[in-house]
């Protein structure tokens, strides 16, 4: 793990936001293909925004819920223009998006605690989902948070690290032999031998942790995808920009922003598209204000990897 100087790296200059809606806490962005539209979240504000890309930035749609959503997946074989699988406050949910109305798949624990709510998260290359849990806004951050894996017939929450603070996104490498994990607070991302034929999911999957990054630099980490090529695209809340990581662990690109709270990507063909938080007033300059909480888009050269369908039931 090391870092490239800053003379030897990619380097890409975004200015102006695809979309601004001025959201809270942007989060969660998920390339619809089916539909051809990005959907993602506002955590904070407790809604779905999804937008055409075909038709642009006039085309967003707002599907308001009385839960935090902290990430979306698309379910197998199920239209997600009907229904897709959301990270709700207290586990995974079966979102209808003509009503709004949501059921439970599984919950953390058989006793929901207030405190917490759901955070980032991904389905894996065997079907299965896999996502952190923290405290909720409102609350002073405890590690009390889990890594939970929905596993299984009945998709039973199994938790395979605690405590944690902030635990965020999980993806894996283009093989799906690595899993990588960032954890905020720490700073790092970890990576694991990963397998998916392992029988039982949960702990048994992972084997061989390692730290793949530790951030040294301004922000923390946030969100991220991984490219084609293997390298991880990783957004720094507080950091002002995406870093490009390569499989070696090195920084080798950079993503620079326009304003401070970087919080995930998601590729779409060669496009990387950003989402944002929001900067309080006196927190930033006037610009970084403004920007705060918008989308947007750069065209990195490369592309992502296709998004695994959730596998309900199994």
């Amino acid at each position: 793990m090391s870092t490239t100087p800053a003379s030897a790296i990619q380097q890409w200059d975004v200015k102006e936001p695809y979309l601004n809606l001025h959201c809270a806490l942007a989060e969660g962005p998920y390339y619809e293909a089916a539909t051809n539209s990005l959907r993602f979240v506002d955590i904070k504000k407790h809604r779905l925004y999804a937008v055409d890309l075909g038709k642009g930035p006039d085309s967003v749609s707002t599907l308001q819920l009385d839960t935090p959503i902290g990430v979306t997946a698309d379910i197998e074989g199920v239209d997600p223009r009907e229904k897709i699988l959301i990270g709700a406050k207290y586990g995974i949910a079966v979102l209808d998006r003509k009503t709004g109305k949501y059921e439970y798949v599984t919950r953390f624990s058989e006793q929901d605690n207030e405190r917490v709510r759901s955070n980032d998260g991904a389905v894996g290359p065997d079907g299965t989902f896999w996502q952190g849990s923290m405290t909720d806004f409102g609350y002073e951050n405890q590690p009390e948070g889990h890594l939970y894996v929905f596993a299984g017939p009945s998709q039973t929450a199994l938790s395979v690290r605690h405590p944690l603070e902030i635990p965020n996104s999980v993806g894996w490498s283009p093989d799906g032999r690595t899993m990588y994990f960032t954890s905020t607070t720490e700073g790092v991302v970890y990576a694991w031998d990963y397998d998916a034929g392992a029988g039982a999911a949960g702990a048994g999957q992972l084997s061989n942790e390692r730290v793949f990054y530790r951030h040294a630099g301004a922000g923390s980490p946030d969100g991220f995808r991984v490219d084609a090529a293997g390298n991880v695209w990783h957004a720094f809340y507080g950091g002002s920009c995406v870093l490009k990581i390569s499989p070696a662990g090195e920084v080798v690109g950079r993503v620079n922003l326009p304003t401070r709270n970087i919080t995930c990507v998601q590729f779409v063909g060669t496009e990387l598209f950003i989402t944002t938080a929001g900067v309080g007033e006196g927190e930033g300059t006037e610009s970084e204000v403004e920007l705060g909480g918008a989308v947007f888009r750069v065209d990195v050269g490369v592309g992502g990897l296709e998004p695994f369908a959730f596998k309900m039931g199994q």
